[in-house]
């Protein structure tokens, strides 16, 4: 009897079909062999046939990414979960470009060693006149870790009680700086902080006092709270952290504090994102004195915490090009916006309403300001298949509905989101979908 595992496919034949061809070109050539070297393992120990090989080998070269690309039907314009700001085209366009051998530390003038991502520091504080000079570190917390650390390792930073924030995934304020080899020094309570306070607590042994926007939340009713132009004059370094991202004063968005602003009033140095309101790459921002960001650029911890050329050619081209996307989101028409869900529900193959959706700015930003809009409200099984499906879309629920918000979404996608809705209400069996 013939031994059926010499009926598995040669190698060289299985690497000549075009999927394979086509996913080498993807992920390489040694990639696609060890797949496929998997694959007919498989045959060899009989868990698959030999007819089995080629199409196993190019469902698992075909599998999902490490991360896969979603569709934002949340209405949530900063969304942390799904990676924050989507970046502009100009920003994916300057990735690219910068993917190969660039200028990144070198003028080409004199073919000397140059300010590192100088182009970028340049359109930062291009983009925020009051800034005296930048720095650009991999996110906001490690701006924050910086700034305490070269300012205040060792000594003393001020903090108001009620500006002891908790943020993502847990990390908690006092910790963040205690890493940092620095001590809080609380002050005030949790609602009402006065001037006094502040000047009682500096000393000899005081680094910084530190002045944090709580961002995610609100603190209503009887409060009182310091403003940095009260601190400014306490002779000791007082630093801004912002969060946000925003460089200058918004109208859409008038409690929300800026870059522009806060070193008007006197802050000597302002941490903030790239990634929130500014919309560009996950990127920590320092903007103020001069001197005080060369101390912080000098220090060896900056190594550490130093961006690479892609995350600083994206930073650089959302500071200089179009209006990125985040900003488009969250400023939507809802006339618009009704409409465009109106022409996507008479698309769908089952009865779908058009409901008032509210949407929010998300990542820590403006928190109590809501973004008035639309959704297509369909049935609540749908979402789960919704993020299951080919494109992936996330959508929420909410009193017993599906509600699919386009804000996020591209006009361009609309295809796209009608295709994935019917693929969904198909799988859930929904009446009307044959």
């Amino acid at each position: 009897m013939s031994d059926p595992r010499r009926d598995i496919p040669r190698t060289d034949a299985l690497l000549a079909r075009p999927a394979m061809l086509a996913a080498s070109e993807r992920l390489g050539s040694e990639a696609v062999r060890a797949v496929v070297r998997r694959a007919q393992d498989q045959a060899r120990a009989g868990r698959i046939t030999p007819e089995q090989v080629a199409g196993c080998a190019e469902r698992d070269l075909s599998g999902p990414t490490p991360l896969r690309a979603v569709l934002n039907a949340t209405g949530i314009v900063v969304h942390t979960n799904l990676g924050r700001a989507p970046l502009s085209e100009a920003a994916v366009r300057a990735i690219v470009e910068a993917s190969g051998y660039a200028d990144v530390e070198l003028d080409l003038a004199t073919g000397r060693r140059a300010r590192r991502g100088a182009a970028a520091l340049t359109a930062l504080r291009t983009a925020c006149p009051g800034a005296e000079d930048a720095l650009v570190v991999n996110n906001g917390a490690a701006a924050l870790v910086l700034a305490t650390t070269a300012l205040a390792a060792g000594r003393e930073v001020i903090v108001s009680r009620g500006e002891l924030v908790e943020i993502g995934d847990g990390f908690r304020l006092p910790e963040l700086i205690a890493s940092a080899g620095a001590r809080i020094r609380e002050v005030g309570t949790t609602n009402r902080t006065h001037p006094a306070d502040y000047a009682e607590a500096v000393g000899p042994d005081t680094g910084c006092i530190l002045k944090v926007h709580p961002s995610n939340f609100a603190v209503t009713g009887f409060t009182a709270s310091v403003g940095i132009a009260e601190l400014a004059g306490l002779g000791v370094p007082v630093v801004a952290d912002l969060g946000s991202g925003l460089l200058a004063p918004d109208p859409a968005l008038p409690d929300e504090p800026d870059a522009a602003t806060a070193l008007a009033a006197g802050a000597d140095l302002v941490t903030a994102s790239g990634d929130k309101l500014l919309g560009g790459p996950q990127a920590g921002l320092l903007l103020g004195e001069a001197e005080l960001v060369q101390r912080l650029r000098r220090h060896p911890l900056q190594r550490a915490l130093r961006v690479d050329k892609l995350t600083l050619a994206a930073l650089h081209a959302t500071l200089t090009g179009p209006v990125p996307p985040v900003s488009d989101h969250r400023r939507a028409d809802p006339a618009r916006l009704k409409e465009r869900c109106q022409r996507l529900a008479d698309r769908l193959e089952f009865p779908a309403d058009v409901v008032p959706s509210t949407g929010h700015v998300g990542g820590g930003g403006a928190p109590g300001v809501p973004l008035p809009g639309w959704a297509v409200a369909v049935p609540e099984p749908l979402a789960e298949a919704l993020r299951l499906g080919d494109p992936a879309v996330l959508a929420r629920t909410e009193h017993g509905r599906c509600l699919v918000d386009p804000r996020c979404i591209p006009a361009g996608r609309d295809d796209d989101l009608i295709a994935a809705i019917t693929c969904a209400a198909r799988k859930a069996g929904i009446a009307g979908c044959g």
